[in-house]
């Protein structure tokens, strides 16, 4: 159950669902819609032992074009001993001229259950709004026990979307992160994507990473939303249960 709920500014969270038994799911809401330059959102969520949660929200963030201020997101997450805790948030759009910092840090405690995705679009292709000018900075940080798992910093601009080093011209592109997984599941994830370009899976002791860049983020959060089912009964034990917000 959702024992304690704090909130200060625009950023609140909707009374708890609950379509899996002692598994809550929880929307994360920020009703102005989008976040313009000098804005900071910090976001935390702990997950007491033997607790179950999914954390989603029920639209894409948006950061608006910026005239030179940064506009910063924080996400930091703990999960205790047994507990298991979903962060699967829409998308976040990147209007042409934002500048972002997006973080997200992630602390498990040992027997602690882990599954989460971050996708970012760097403009709006379906609007024609490139992605030319801007910057956006994002950094991860997952731990188990105080020692890292994975730790990532990533400067994405117009020259790293565009170059063949990068993106190759998508504008879309996320990871997906589900601790622990066992080896003998890592040969079915990547199996889905072994007709098609733009994805790959890694293991990091125990840590499942998949990345994926896409021409838009429909199809990224598919291919994603493939690997979360797939994934969920290895880590948690449960069958996929999508948020009924999802189908809005």
């Amino acid at each position: 159950m959702l024992a304690e709920r704090k909130q200060h500014g625009p950023l609140t969270v909707q009374r708890a669902f609950y379509p899996e038994s002692g598994l809550a799911h929880l929307y994360l809401l920020h009703p102005p819609g989008g976040v313009v330059g000098g804005d900071e959102l910090h976001i935390a969520a702990r997950c007491a032992p033997h607790a179950q949660a999914l954390l989603t929200t029920p639209a894409a963030g948006k950061f608006y074009r910026s005239g030179g201020a940064l506009a910063r997101q924080t996400v930091r997450l703990a999960v205790a001993e047994h507990a298991s805790l979903e962060w699967l948030p829409q998308e976040t759009l990147l209007f042409g001229g934002a500048q972002a910092e997006l973080s997200l840090e992630v602390e498990l405690a040992g027997h602690a259950r882990f599954i989460g995705w971050d996708m970012v679009c760097l403009g709006r292709p379906e609007c024609g709004d490139r992605f030319e000018q801007g910057v956006a900075r994002l950094r991860l940080r997952i731990s188990l026990e105080n020692q890292p798992l994975l730790i990532e910093n990533l400067k994405a601009d117009h020259e790293f979307a565009q170059s063949v080093w990068g993106l190759r011209g998508n504008p879309v592109l996320g990871a997906f992160y589900a601790y622990p997984f066992p080896p003998a599941g890592l040969d079915s994830v990547r199996a889905l994507w072994e007709d098609q370009s733009g994805f790959a899976a890694t293991l990091l002791d125990g840590l499942l990473v998949c990345r994926g860049v896409a021409p838009q983020a429909a199809g990224l959060r598919a291919e994603f939303e493939r690997v979360w089912r797939l994934a969920r009964p290895w880590t948690l034990g449960r069958e996929a249960c999508p948020p009924r917000v999802w189908a809005t």
